[in-house]
């Protein structure tokens, strides 16, 4: 069904730091995709579920210091693909692995991943994804049980699967990112991967060696407990969604929960974090 989208094209300073906040702020509100520019964000949002009064919810950023600028334009369904046609690019990873669109033309890497981009955050171009992406091309988790958690694209449980993984499960709590995952994973051929919506309360009561969740910092903390019970002896960990300063929270609530930092990536200014769960 063609579906006419509001694009809310927002400028903001502090560029970094105030850009991922209204991601996450416009996420909750339902905006499905998002495209990061040189001067904030461009938000996309199906007209039908457009409100006048979501707009209300920027306010309280511009009293927490932030300076947003805000305009609307409304994209019709003929114009969607051309959207991010344009601005969506492939990226390659270590030269092992390359993210691309179905509209851009194959790349000869081991690794081929085709994503379709409706919405940016799960195709590599953010920080923590790229990050995981790496980590998965570090630890391959060959023969691996998996649980991808906050699953986005599904992007990460399909590198999983072509590195080796026999049995993955992608959750998300959004109903468009699980139905975007199950495209993905038809897309990638993936033969291995269980993707459902909801949240760690839906996660399959068994084993895993291998747990991925790429998630906020609030809901890191809340679920540490629950990816402990679940994760084996001497399993991996990778958590991503936070910030440098974040690390000794994250660290200390993992430490209670019999899991140690092995190391850890930053990159301007997010992190991905690996846990080693501890014998006993």
């Amino acid at each position: 069904m063609a579906v006419t989208y509001i694009q809310l094209n927002l400028k903001i300073q502090p560029l970094e730091i105030g850009r991922d906040i209204a991601l996450a702020v416009l996420s909750e509100l339902g905006f499905e995709s998002f495209v990061e520019t040189e001067v904030g964000l461009e938000a996309y949002l199906p007209e039908q579920d457009w409100q006048a009064d979501l707009l209300d919810q920027l306010y309280p950023l511009a009293e927490n210091g932030l300076d947003i600028g805000w305009s609307l334009a409304t994209i019709p369904p003929e114009n969607w693909n051309t959207v991010w046609e344009s601005d969506f690019q492939p990226i390659i990873i270590k030269n092992k692995c390359a993210v691309r669109a179905n509209f851009h033309d194959p790349i000869d890497v081991p690794y081929e991943l085709v994503i379709t981009p409706k919405m940016s955050f799960g195709t590599g171009h953010h920080q923590t994804t790229y990050m995981m992406l790496n980590y998965l091309l570090e630890y391959p988790p060959i023969e691996h049980t998996l649980l991808d958690m906050g699953c986005g694209t599904g992007v990460l449980a399909i590198l999983a699967e072509k590195l080796g993984a026999k049995e993955l499960d992608a959750i998300d709590v959004e109903s468009w990112c699980y139905e975007n995952t199950v495209e993905n994973i038809k897309m990638n051929n993936c033969q291995h991967i269980v993707a459902a919506e909801g949240d760690s309360k839906i996660i399959p009561n068994k084993i895993y060696d291998s747990i991925l969740a790429n998630i906020n910092m609030n809901v890191l903390l809340l679920d540490i407990s629950v990816f402990s019970k679940l994760l084996k002896d001497n399993g991996r960990l990778f958590l991503s969604g936070f910030y440098t300063q974040d690390i000794p929270a994250i660290e200390a609530k993992a430490n209670q929960n019999g899991l140690h930092l092995v190391e850890f990536k930053e990159k301007d200014n997010w992190v991905s974090a690996h846990f080693s769960k501890s014998n006993g």
